[in-house]
């Protein structure tokens, strides 16, 4: 099957059943994307399918084909990624990290339909994300940075 990967086509001949976090960690070492709770709770390894985040671990590499799929490695080269990255050091919401990469992945997700959030839609837009550190006020300080400081980016 063939599908896009941060931008380029790949394919890939495995079992179509295999999760795509796994496929994508170890068949194309992508590996921003991280193992929390294995079922779709967490959003530790949310990834943009077709500019939408999803859970990785619940979602079958077969189920791809012709898809968009951005991993973190792929955001990383974007303007809005550099935007967010900023705003989260500058609001202190990265503390032990293993979160970030699908709070990033969800506030990217979230700008792209709304690039102008209220408080209430950041807490919904990253709902699925769990965060044992921050207590989420400082990611929720960081995304609205991110939308004030990248107006018209998203």
């Amino acid at each position: 099957m063939e599908f896009i990967l941060n931008n380029k086509k790949v394919r890939y001949d495995g079992d179509p059943s295999r999760r795509l976090l796994d496929v994508l960690r170890d068949d194309f070492d992508m590996t921003e994307q991280k193992e929390g709770c294995r079922e779709g709770e967490c959003g530790a390894c949310a990834v943009l399918l077709n500019k939408k985040s999803i859970n990785s671990c619940i979602t079958a590499i077969g189920s791809l084909e012709g898809q968009e799929v951005m991993t973190l490695e792929g955001y990383r080269e974007t303007k809005q990624y550099k935007v967010l990255e900023e705003a989260f050091a500058k609001a202190g919401a990265v503390q032990c990290g293993f979160c970030i990469p699908g709070m990033i992945m969800a506030a990217e997700s979230l700008l792209s339909e709304n690039p102008n959030p209220s408080e209430a839609d950041i807490r919904e837009g990253i709902a699925g994300n769990l965060c044992r550190c921050t207590g989420y006020n400082m990611i929720i300080e960081g995304i609205q940075m991110a939308a004030k400081e990248g107006k018209g980016l998203w």
